[in-house]
Order: C-alpha cells, then structure tokens, then sequence
C-alpha cells in the first residue's frame, strides 16, 4: 500500500469515473485502474461497484476512502514540518478568498507581499467559504480570508478589520438626497441582493432586520407588492443592474469603492448608525507550520485595509 495508491481511491471515489480520476492524478487510466485493483487485492475487499460507465463506492470503501484521505492530509502535514527549518518566506503560499472579498483585497495585497516577502510566490483561489474550508481542512490551502466568525476544528482565525457596508445607487436616483440612509429606505425601491446561500447575503440580511423581514414577505406574496431580486450570481453582475437602473443594492465598502463606470452613472450612500459590517479575518490551521508566512499576510492585508475602504 502506498500513498498514490491512497491518492488514486480517493480521487476515484470523488470523480467516480476511471478517465477523470487519472486525468486528476496525471497518470493513464490503465495505471489509475490496475493499482485501485493491486489495492483492492492486497486489502481483499471490493471499494468500488464497477457497471458499464458508472463507479459506486462501496459501503466499506467510502470509510476506507476516507481514512485515506486523513493519512494524505498527515502526508503534507510531514512535509510541512520538513519545510519548519528552512526560510518559512520561500515557499509557494496557497491563498484563498471567498468571492465578496478577493477581487477586492488581492489587487491592494499582492504588491504589499510582493515588498514584505519577495521569494514568496503565492496560489490565489477564491470560492466559496464551504470549498475553501474543506481545502483548508485537507492542506490544498494554507491560509484563507473569510468572514467571521469561523469555526472549524483545528482551525485558528485571526480578526484582521471591519468593513463597513455602503449603499449603492444609480446616479440621480431619489435617495441620493440624502446623506445617509436607513435600512427601512431600501425598501423604496427595488433591493438587489446575491442568490440565497450566498454569506454576504445572510450578513447583510441579519445586519438589516427590515431587509430580513421585507425578504420573508416577498418569499410569501404573490401580488408583486414587493419587487425583489435575488438572482445576482455576483457582486459585480449586481453592480452592472444598479448601474442599468434596476434597482439598488448593499455592498461591502471595499467593492463600492471600486470605480468601474464613473460617478456620472453610481452613487454611494452610508448607513445611519449603527452602520451594518462584517469583520474579515485569516484562518489557517493550527498544525500548519509557517508563522511567519501567516504574520506577513496579516500585516500585508492590514496595510490594506486603508486602500479597499476609501
């Protein structure tokens, strides 16, 4: 038994197909399919059900499969702390954001790093926070900026700042009037938010318990009383709908403050107090043996936080 072998049963069981599994794992299919069999032969069991164009994990093969993965996740771990010795600063770092964040910090971190750390390269990913926490749980990243709070078990995270959420508007619109705004005047016109599901949604939602209740009863009416959108697939496709005039949204300062159309077609407004925000942090895992690559981007992403928010 050897750890490709682990990594060919697992990448098996996720894709369940021979030809992705091995496409995956940079190997030919033969070579995938005769050792997840050498495998299943020195174990004596049976992990896959094999049919014509189909694979099915097997009752004792998926605790199996997912024993394997722990030992692959303790394999990186060993190399990890191989690495404990040398410059922390040298090694690639992996990266990742979720959506409502990364395009926003990355462009403002990546030249901070590039000075504070110059032979560190970097892997830039940004998901979902549940994609990125099961990456993080299984060392494909190292290090991930998220929303807090986050929890998960081995897992530490660290506050990095506020953010502040704005109101953005089509330019002239009626509540450019004022100069700040409430959540019950969203309720004017036509909300724009991310599809259900989405974190920025719900932090916006639970920040404006108006919008919350104003959600519920569109959910609930059949009469159109309430128009309200929730088909955004992303921050800048909503931006693009506020600037066509369809409606308005809440965005985090730090998209807002990103000036793709010009003040001649988008408005920002504040919050009366207390102003809605998020707190956006760094998560790695505890046993994860590079210190000084995590202070570095703490710092690099603290020196940010001027330049995202103005």
């Amino acid at each position: 038994m050897t750890l490709t072998e682990l990594k060919y049963i697992v990448t098996l069981a996720s894709e369940k197909h021979f030809g992705k599994a091995a496409e995956k794992c940079f190997v030919s299919q033969p070579t995938l399919s005769v050792a997840v069999k050498k495998l299943e032969e020195e174990l004596g069991v049976a992990l896959f059900e094999r049919s014509k164009g189909h694979i099915t994990v097997t009752e004792l093969g998926q605790k199996l499969v997912l024993q394997a993965q722990k030992v692959l996740d303790q394999a990186r771990v060993i190399k990890d702390i191989a690495q404990e010795g040398k410059n922390q600063l040298s090694a690639p770092l992996r990266v990742g954001a979720i959506y409502t964040i990364g395009p926003y910090l990355f462009p403002h971190l990546m030249p901070e790093l590039r000075r504070a750390a110059p032979s560190m390269p970097l892997y830039i990913e940004e998901n979902y926070t549940r994609v990125l926490s099961e990456k993080l749980r299984h060392s494909s990243l190292d290090v991930i900026v998220v929303a807090l709070p986050f929890e998960e078990p081995e897992v530490v995270t660290l506050p990095l700042y506020d953010e502040p959420f704005v109101v953005l508007l089509p330019k002239g619109h009626p509540l450019t009037e004022f100069d700040e705004l409430s959540s019950k005047q969203l309720l004017s016109d036509n909300l724009l938010l991310l599809g259900p599901g989405n974190c920025f949604r719900d932090q916006v939602l639970e920040s404006c318990p108006e919008l919350m209740n104003a959600v519920n009863l569109s959910s609930q009416a059949n009469d159109g009383a309430q128009k309200l959108i929730t088909e955004g697939s992303s921050i800048e496709t909503i931006r693009h709908m506020v600037a066509s005039g369809l409606g308005i949204t809440v965005l985090p300062v730090s998209a807002a403050a990103v000036d793709r159309y010009g003040s001649d077609m988008l408005e920002t407004r504040p919050f009366v107090a207390p102003v809605p925000y998020r707190t956006v942090g760094l998560a790695w895992r505890v046993t994860f043996p590079r210190p000084q690559a995590i202070d570095i981007v703490a710092m690099a992403a603290g020196q940010c936080r001027a330049v995202t928010q103005s």
